[in-house]
């Protein structure tokens, strides 16, 4: 316990007698820029909760999570053609968490066996984090007549279910082409 002390009233000190450091933000003006290089991009961190304890809807098809005849999580909807049926990311509910999820802008000119030199545009890149700590996260992919449950005719067949918990370690990146014309 006295070395504890002793530490804390040395740091404590030594804080006290420091003499006082200043610093001052100044504009660097447009040439003084210039001469500054940097590596563009995002660097995102998060945990993020996904209706864990059930949502504020509550109808003949959602619910409480503790219903257990209701579905109560969150719902991503996507078609991959213009009539086409629904794929579904239903029910989703939980915890994760990441660190190190990068954003950049990238050109691709070269590579991808040939393919990238007559692409020669740009593509965003998403490199993937080192780990990704899941907690009771859970998830059902299906397909679906239609994109919300409220809309009429809808019918949905649950492909099947995800229950994820711990750790996954992600290595890469994953690169998003455009579509269209330049």
């Amino acid at each position: 316990m006295k070395a504890i002390l002793c530490r804390t009233s040395l740091a404590l000190a030594i804080l006290l007698l420091a003499p006082p450091t200043l610093a001052e933000l100044s504009r660097l003006g447009d040439e003084a820029l210039s001469d500054i290089s940097g590596q563009g991009g995002i660097y995102l961190s998060g945990d993020i909760s996904i209706n864990e304890m059930g949502g504020p809807v509550e109808n003949s098809y959602f619910g409480r999570c503790d219903d257990a005849d209701k579905k109560c999580g969150a719902r991503f909807a996507y078609r991959l053609k213009e009539n086409g049926g629904w794929m579904v990311l239903d029910d989703i509910r939980g915890n994760f968490a990441f660190e190190g999820l990068t954003l950049r802008v990238r050109t691709v000119d070269s590579g991808f066996g040939g393919d990238g030199e007559q692409f020669n545009r740009d593509v965003l890149e998403l490199g993937l984090p080192n780990t990704v700590r899941f907690n009771d996260v859970q998830f059902k992919i299906s397909a679906s007549s239609t994109a919300r449950p409220t809309d009429p005719g809808f019918q949905q067949t649950d492909i099947f279910s995800v229950d994820m918990r711990g750790e996954v370690v992600m290595e890469g990146n994953l690169l998003v082409f455009p579509a269209g014309n330049p």
